[in-house]
């Protein structure tokens, strides 16, 4: 028998890929069009699901808008997963964008600008 974590680790896999899917296919809000789902948490008890994404941009406004699409699309989201995902209740998701994009491109342009003082 799989063992609970695995049943967690799936799911989150399923999820990820499930909405990205329906990211691109099924929501029409133009502020979620440069979205990227990079991962997801689900919990040990399988009722919520954290839902990281990171954009293209940098610029704080386009962040804002990339989460306000989010957030109204979340019903629309949850409920194309659960008839999508063979389990008994749909996890509560909630969308944040991805911390470790934004920290590695700020790794990048640190070893970046070490180089150009060594030249």
């Amino acid at each position: 028998m799989p063992s609970k974590q695995y049943r967690v680790d799936r799911l989150a896999q399923e999820i990820q890929k499930d909405v990205d899917e329906i990211l691109l296919k099924r929501v029409r809000d133009p502020r979620v069009q440069n979205v990227t789902i990079t991962g997801v948490d689900v919990t040990g008890d399988l009722q919520q699901a954290t839902i990281y994404y990171s954009i293209l941009s940098d610029l704080a406004s386009d962040a804002e808008k990339a989460q306000a699409g989010l957030d109204k699309a979340t019903g629309l989201i949850r409920s194309e997963l659960g008839a999508r995902l063979n389990i008994f209740k749909t996890p509560e998701i909630k969308f944040v964008k991805d911390p470790s994009v934004a920290y590695g491109s700020r790794i990048d342009q640190l070893i970046n600008d070490l180089h150009k003082k060594e030249k």
